[in-house]
């Protein structure tokens, strides 16, 4: 196996975290990008930089900061070339859907849509000018469903989804793969810490129905509480991990855990979705 250069974002916590240290546990260099990191972070910062004989390096980095995207990525590069790049941070609201704002949703799509094209489009340059790299963005089952309470969090998934697809068919050609892991539900934080709906009034106009937020929490905590070892986080971390060892081609999409159906989501789209590319490629790719 080749040491890769690794860099991960949302790294503080949860399956970031542990994704840092299952790669640098199998021999790669991991920048562990966490904001804050000399703040409220600090203490995470300095268990990653003390695992596996210092081959993470924490850096700070907001994934919703242009410039300091572009930055960090930069100085990265300058030290090693960046073999891939994993797209880990993210939010998870759980809530009445009409009653989270737009400034609640802005808020969302900044971090799970928008912060994996700004750091995708900060890595792409130097990847294309090496003819390869992979891109590893953390999806969920929530992006191939509709889900009640679950209404922002899905819209965010669908969209980094279809972005990251269409990357993947964009960039195959140069060598680079851009590619989708769709966790289900894990032991993580994403429970305790997911924001609730900010317009209180419209919470309440569904009366009894506004419990869906605390039922559905509830339940998934109670499952992860269990201990059963099929929701442990460090499945999906070890997962990741898996997919920067292989070889290409990769899978364009892998489930982690619980299937809750979306093997046959993915199964029943696939070739629907390669007829579609099929048709399409020798347009797009200018071989008429």
């Amino acid at each position: 196996m080749t040491s890769k250069t690794i860099l991960i974002t949302g790294a503080s916590r949860g399956i970031g975290l542990l994704t840092a240290k299952a790669l640098a546990a199998r021999g790669h260099t991991v920048y562990a990008g966490l904001r804050d990191m000399t703040g409220r972070n600090s203490a995470a910062a300095a268990e990653l930089a003390a695992f596996a004989g210092g081959r993470i390096l924490p850096v700070d980095l907001d994934v919703t900061d242009d410039t300091g995207c572009a930055n960090a990525v930069a100085k990265i590069e300058a030290e090693a070339p960046i073999d891939v790049l994993i797209n880990n941070a993210g939010i998870m609201p759980v809530g009445l859907t009409e009653a989270y704002t737009l400034e609640q949703a802005k808020d969302l799509f900044d971090v799970n849509v928008y912060g994996i094209m700004r750091m995708s489009r900060a890595v792409l340059g130097s990847m294309r000018s090496r003819k390869s790299g992979l891109i590893i963005s953390l999806s969920s089952v929530a992006g191939r469903f509709g889900m009640p309470y679950f209404g922002l969090y899905c819209a965010s998934k669908w969209a980094m989804e279809a972005y990251c697809e269409s990357l993947h068919y964009e960039l195959e050609p140069l060598g680079i793969e851009s590619i989708l892991v769709e966790p289900s539900g894990h032991g993580t934080d994403l429970v305790t810490t997911a924001p609730a709906p900010a317009d209180v009034p419209r919470v309440q106009d569904y009366g009894d129905l506004a419990k869906g937020r605390d039922r559905l929490l509830g339940m998934f905590q109670g499952m992860f509480d269990q201990g059963d070892a099929s929701t442990d986080a460090v499945n999906v971390a070890n997962r990741i991990a898996d997919l920067v060892d292989i070889d290409a081609p990769r899978p364009i999409r892998t489930q982690v855990g619980h299937d809750m159906g979306v093997s046959a989501v993915n199964d029943a789209v696939l070739p629907i979705q390669a007829e579609l590319i099929k048709g399409l490629k020798p347009v797009y790719s200018g071989a008429m």
